[in-house]
């Protein structure tokens, strides 16, 4: 990963855990901006996914690995009502998911182009991944599923309070 791409991560974390940790309302841009920015994250480094050999698999994995850590909001946000609108309100367990798995995959990329590249090219070469460009897109892959996941829990959640108000 380049200097860009780790300031990027880090920036990513920054705005995630500024904007989203806390007490702050629900509403309508909440859900919309997060689909809109995966879409063109989807579209900007996944246009050219890697599909030969077991790359498909590796970002199957990458995918049910983010969708995992995407649902860890059920638990660990609240979400209720509160004069009329629907709050919710994470707190430093939220955030601490957010920086362990923002954190993992760039300590990931450090260790893969220093320390442990070729510990992650004798795997890559043993399960059939076809290199560095396979792994990025399983990252990508994975961050995600982790913003879909979260964003489904989240609109399910709203919903659930917003039906549970007396009108």
């Amino acid at each position: 990963m380049s200097t860009s791409g780790y300031l990027l991560n880090a920036a990513l974390l920054v705005v995630m855990v500024a904007t989203q940790c806390g007490r702050y309302r629900m509403t309508w841009r909440r859900f919309v901006y997060p689909v809109l920015i995966v879409a063109g994250v989807g579209y900007g480094f996944l246009h050219n996914l890697p599909t030969a050999g077991n790359d498909v698999q590796l970002d199957l994995i990458a995918a049910a690995v983010g969708t995992g850590c995407g649902l860890l909001a059920w638990p660990l946000v609240t979400v209720a009502h509160d004069r009329g609108r629907v709050m919710a309100q994470a707190g430093v367990a939220w955030a601490l998911v957010w920086v362990a798995v923002v954190g993992g995959r760039m300590l990931f990329a450090w260790q893969a182009t220093r320390g442990s590249a070729h510990d992650v090219a004798r795997f890559s070469m043993e399960h059939d991944i076809t290199g560095s460009d396979a792994w990025t897109a399983a990252f990508v892959v994975m961050a995600l599923a982790i913003v879909l996941a979260r964003t489904r829990v989240m609109a399910l959640r709203t919903q659930r309070v917003l039906v549970a108000q007396p009108a």
